[in-house]
């Protein structure tokens, strides 16, 4: 198993503010500048661009620099080692029922 857990500490640990998670909601949409990310917010433009270097730091967006606009998107893949990880807590109980499900479904389908 690949050892992962860095990367997993800094996602979880940029994701535990809901302003952050409040900008990833909003990049999964689309790519914005960082005025219209800042909207939302009652705060100064350094306190989002703080937020935003923890985003970037912990590998889930990316920024690019065009002349004085600044638009950040959210990195394709970037939530993947948080869903990696809530794959392997599952419990064997819901794989059973999982494989109960796909099971019904094909027999159900069969008799149809």
């Amino acid at each position: 198993m690949p050892n992962y857990h860095d990367e997993l500490d800094a996602v979880l640990r940029a994701l535990a503010d809901p302003t952050r998670r409040a900008v990833v909601e909003r990049l999964a949409k689309s790519p914005a500048v960082v005025s219209e990310l800042a909207a939302p917010f009652s705060m100064a433009l350094p306190s989002l661009l703080q937020h935003l270097r923890v985003l970037e730091n912990a590998g889930l967006i990316t920024s690019e620099k065009h002349g004085r606009v600044r638009t950040v998107s959210l990195r394709p893949g970037a939530l993947d080692v948080l869903h990696l990880w809530l794959g392997e807590q599952r419990t064997p109980a819901e794989h059973q029922a999982d494989r109960l499900g796909l099971h019904l479904t094909r027999t159900t389908g069969k008799e149809t």
